[in-house]
Parts: structure tokens; C-alpha cells; sequence
């Protein structure tokens, strides 16, 4: 078979898998985005270590490392990419407001036809520019390791992958207060899928920051499933 499938990529195939399942899972039915935030965290949790796990491997050849890196940024694009524009959908599908969407149909006023129009046209937009931002880190990281080698130390635009905590934080809020906040989730991916295109420099997490990282990941999958449990979805 082609393509690599030893340990150094296992936990970008599980992030992928898992996204695609998250995917799917939040567009179900009426929608269901706290179970898609769920695989979300959990796309997160894999992308924490898969970089640490494949440079365990010290014989790694050229073609594994290129491999390596077109193959997380693909994983990437679906769990941090799509997988946040499905969320969102779920969230645009689940609301009571916009209960007739997707055939459009106005619930409350004329604007209830409008707007789910433009949630979706931000869900595209986000998707690119997760596509873009992708795409640039390759092409800057296969050049940059010809030259200095070793592992970056800052970033240049926000990584995709700090989506695995922005949107569960978006819907934590909104699951806990019970307030529509699907004008809010979708306000947060203007400024998210701006921000991946942006020319900001971020220093890349140290062990310590991954650690913080992770910790307030498992704090927010303990709260949303205590109250997915209590209260229900």
C-alpha cells in the first residue's frame, strides 16, 4: 500500500478519523454541535503529540518527514478546518431561530432568511482561510528546514489548530447561559479566519503551555458532558 502507516502518523490518522466522525455526528438530524465539540477536543488532544510522537522516530527518511507534514496539515484542514464550519452549522440548525433552515423559510422576521445566508458564506470563508494558512505553513516549513532545521519557535499567523479551544469555549458559554449564541459563534469565526491569514508572530507552546493547553481542554469536555448529562442536549 502506499503512503506510511507505522506510529509516527497513527495519531494524525485518529485526528482525522476523528474529525470526519465529528463532522458528521454535528450535522445529524436537527444538528448536535456539542457532540461534534466533543471530537473536536479530542483532534486537539492527538495534535498535541503527533509532532512529539513522529520525531521519536530518529531514522526517519526524507520522504517520512514530507510525508509527515503534507499528511497533518490535510488532518488539519479537516478537524480544525471543517469540522469548527460543521459545528457551526449545527449550531446555525439547531437554534430555534433558524429551526427551517436550510430551505430558508423565515421564523420570527424577514432577517431569519438573511442571515442563515451569511453564517453559511462565513463557514466557507473560515474553511479557505484554514486551507490557506495550511498551505503556507507547508510550503514555509519544508523551506525552513533546509536551512535551519530542528523545530520552529514562533508561528506566523494564528495555527489552525488553536481551534481545538476557541469553539468549545464559544459553546461552553452558550450550553451553560442557555442564550442563543449562534450570532457570537459565527463572529468568532470571522476573527478566527482572520487571524490565520494575519502576519501576527506566535511563539510556539512550549511543554508547559501544551500541558496548560490540554488541562483546560479536559476541564471543558468535564463540564459539557456533566452538563450534557444533567440537562441534556
Amino acid at each position: 500500500m502506499i503512503g506510511v502507516f507505522d506510529y509516527t502518523v497513527i495519531l494524525t490518522y485518529m485526528s482525522a478519523v476523528a474529525g470526519v466522525i465529528g463532522i458528521l455526528v454535528s450535522l445529524y438530524g436537527n444538528g448536535h454541535p456539542y457532540m461534534g465539540a466533543f471530537f473536536l477536543l479530542f483532534c486537539g488532544l492527538c495534535d498535541a503529540f503527533d509532532g512529539k510522537v513522529a520525531r521519536r522516530k530518529k531514522n526517519r527518511t526524507d520522504f517520512e518527514k514530507s510525508f509527515g507534514i503534507q499528511i497533518d496539515s490535510l488532518a488539519d484542514l479537516i478537524s480544525f478546518g471543517v469540522l469548527p464550519g460543521a459545528i457551526g452549522f449545527g449550531v446555525l440548525r439547531a437554534s430555534e431561530k433558524y429551526v427551517d433552515y436550510p430551505v430558508l423559510h423565515p421564523v420570527d422576521d424577514d432577517r431569519a432568511v438573511l442571515y442563515p445566508v451569511l453564517f453559511v458564506v462565513i463557514i466557507a470563508l473560515y474553511v479557505l482561510a484554514a486551507l490557506i494558512r495550511l498551505a503556507y505553513f507547508n510550503v514555509t516549513e519544508e523551506e525552513r528546514s533546509k536551512t535551519e532545521g530542528g523545530v520552529r519557535k514562533t508561528y506566523i499567523g494564528l495555527p489552525v489548530t488553536s481551534s481545538a479551544l476557541i469553539f468549545p469555549t464559544v459553546l461552553l458559554i452558550r450550553f451553560i447561559t442557555r442564550v442563543d449564541f449562534t450570532p457570537i459563534y459565527f463572529s468568532v469565526m470571522v476573527v478566527t479566519a482572520f487571524l490565520f491569514v494575519s502576519r501576527i508572530r506566535i511563539a510556539k507552546a512550549g511543554t508547559r503551555g501544551i500541558i496548560t493547553m490540554i488541562g483546560i481542554g479536559i476541564v471543558e469536555f468535564g463540564i459539557m458532558l456533566f452538563f450534557l448529562l444533567t440537562r441534556g442536549m
